[in-house]
C-alpha cells in the first residue's frame, strides 16, 4: 500500500457557509475541518479525486494521516465523513489533530480470522454471527493498529467472544472495558446452523396452526 494514500494536500478556506461548500463540491473539492490538540479549528479544502482514492482503503479510517496544509504538515485522524445520499461523493470530512506522546481514542476495525477452518464451523456446521465490526480503543499514535484480529480457531459451538477475550496489541486498551464489566460487549458468536429437520418441524407446526385457524 502506497504511503501516498495517507498523505493529503489541503488549502485553507476562508469562504465559509453552505453556498461556498456547494461551489467547492461543484469544482471537485471536498470541504473539511481540522480541529483538536488545543488549537483553533481550521477550515480546509481537499481534492475530491484524492479523497475518493484514499477512502477505498480500510486503513484510511484508522491510520494517522499526514495533511499538508499549505506547507505545514499536520498529523490527524478521520473522525467523521459525510457522503452524498446516492452519488459516490464525499461531501465533508472532520479531521482530529494528533499529538505524538498524547493518547488518542478512535475506532479500529476487527478482522475475523480462521473462521472457515474452525472445527465448530467446518466440522460441526456452525456459523459465525458478528455482533460488532469495530471497537473503540485508546493508545499512543505510535501504537495505533490498522486493525485488530479476532481468532475463531478455538471458539466452540454456542460460544460467544467478548471484548475481554480479544488479544489487543501492546500499548492498546479498550475504551469500553475501561467503563466497567457491564461494557464488555459481545463481539462474535458461533451459532448452530438450523438443520433440515428443524426446518421441516417448523413448517409442519406452521401448517397445523394454519389448519386450526381455518377451522
Amino acid at each position: 500500500m502506497s504511503d501516498a494514500i495517507f498523505n493529503l494536500d489541503a488549502t485553507i478556506r476562508t469562504d465559509l457557509g453552505k453556498g461556498a461548500s456547494r461551489r467547492l463540491r461543484h469544482e471537485g473539492k471536498v470541504p473539511a475541518i481540522l480541529y483538536g490538540a488545543g488549537e483553533e479549528p481550521v477550515s480546509i479544502t481537499l481534492e475530491h479525486n484524492k479523497v475518493i482514492q484514499a477512502q477505498e482503503f480500510e486503513a484510511f479510517y484508522s491510520h494517522v494521516l499526514t495533511i499538508n496544509v499549505e506547507g505545514k504538515k499536520v498529523e490527524a485522524l478521520v473522525k467523521d465523513m459525510q457522503r452524498h445520499a446516492y452519488k459516490p461523493k464525499v461531501t465533508h470530512i472532520d479531521f482530529q489533530r494528533i499529538v505524538a506522546g498524547q493518547a488518542l481514542q478512535t475506532n479500529v476495525p476487527l478482522h475475523f480470522i480462521n473462521e472457515e477452518s474452525a472445527d465448530s464451523i467446518k466440522i460441526e456446521g456452525g456459523h459465525a454471527e458478528h455482533h460488532v465490526n469495530d471497537i473503540e480503543i485508546s493508545c499512543l499514535p505510535k501504537d495505533l493498529p490498522e486493525f485488530i484480529e479476532v481468532d475463531l480457531s478455538n471458539v466452540a459451538l454456542g460460544q460467544t467472544l467478548h471484548i475481554s477475550d480479544i488479544t489487543l496489541p501492546k500499548g492498546v486498551e479498550s475504551v469500553d472495558l475501561g467503563k466497567g464489566e457491564d461494557h464488555d460487549l459481545a463481539v462474535v458468536t458461533v451459532k448452530a446452523a438450523k438443520g433440515p429437520a428443524a426446518s421441516e418441524e417448523d413448517e409442519a407446526a406452521g401448517d397445523e396452526e394454519a389448519g386450526a385457524t381455518e377451522e
